[in-house]
């Protein structure tokens, strides 16, 4: 049988190497695999070059891609998540609560980044925060080309870090959901943040997921058995690679439509509560007819 050859882009992380390295095969289908190991460095050709069948892209930046038009479904499989109550900080010596952000400068790197969504859902929706009330400064724009920033959002020069931004006072906060530099000249404005998530989370049954995988609509129509078996064969390299979640904890990369439904319902309506998509879809405008093929 001739294989099913789809182009495919991931990030590189132990739950992928097992796919990129050849450990996990299929008869049917044959994963051409593009050679990148951060997966945010490839959105733009997803999103605005449609360079990839199956692919991992961030939930906002689909939701965005979606509600413009993009012809992507989702697949029940997330490629990372994480608690991000950690994610927003102020220098160590201006120390304030979440819902003291009111009338400060909040900036990150966008403002449609997933990391930035979350943060920004769980301080109005957990601690009474006004969104409107916050000045929000955004250095780049989103990597899908017909999205614009609400009117609101301020622009904050590129090329300055966001960290020095902070440090230097430009901005009164930064959320930042990569690693810190300056970790002893700031501090969380969120107390005990992983408490803080996981307690949120256990309360939400919501767990932050970022990463997802999309593949092609035109795929999922004229290849339906060889998305079920993508979806198979992503499952198969997370359980070879140790990755599946240990007996007891909380799945922060759930897979199946189950699994992932209030995160994802959460996602839709943060983004589209801070006026990134015109309407709060379904879960089931978003699978599509990958929910017919699919039964996870």
């Amino acid at each position: 049988m001739r294989k099913v050859v789809l182009k495919s882009m991931f990030g590189s992380y132990p739950k992928t190497a097992p796919l990129k390295d050849g450990s996990v095969v299929s008869e049917m289908v044959s994963l051409e695999i593009a050679p990148v190991d951060t997966a945010q460095k490839a959105f733009k050709d997803v999103v605005r070059n449609h360079l990839y069948d199956v692919s991992e892209l961030a939930i906002v930046t689909y939701l965005l891609a979606y509600d413009a038009g993009h012809q992507y479904n989702l697949l029940p499989f997330v490629m990372n998540g994480g608690y991000h109550h950690k994610s927003i900080y102020s220098r160590a010596d201006d120390v304030f609560g979440p819902v003291d952000l009111a009338g400060k400068r909040v900036a990150m790197r966008s403002y449609s980044q997933t990391t930035p969504t979350w943060v920004r859902g769980i301080l109005s929706e957990a601690y009474g925060l006004d969104m409107t009330a916050v000045n929000w400064y955004s250095q780049q724009g989103a990597h899908v080309a017909e999205y614009r920033d609400p009117s609101w959002v301020c622009k904050l020069d590129p090329e300055l870090g966001l960290e020095q931004a902070l440090l230097e006072g430009k901005v009164d906060a930064i959320i930042a959901g990569g690693a810190i530099q300056n970790k002893d000249k700031l501090r969380h404005i969120i107390d005990d943040p992983m408490r803080a998530g996981e307690s949120w989370s256990e309360r939400t049954g919501v767990v932050p997921i970022n990463h997802m995988v999309v593949v092609k609509r035109d795929t999922v129509a004229s290849q339906p058995e060889a998305v079920a078996e993508v979806f198979r064969m992503l499952v198969q390299s997370r359980q070879v690679s140790g990755q599946d979640a240990k007996p007891g904890s909380r799945d922060t990369q759930p897979v199946g439509f189950e699994a992932i439904s209030l995160s994802l319902e959460r996602a839709i309506r943060y983004t589209y509560d801070q006026k990134m998509i015109s309407r709060p879809y379904s879960a089931e405008d978003l699978y599509g007819d990958v929910m017919n093929i699919i039964k996870a």
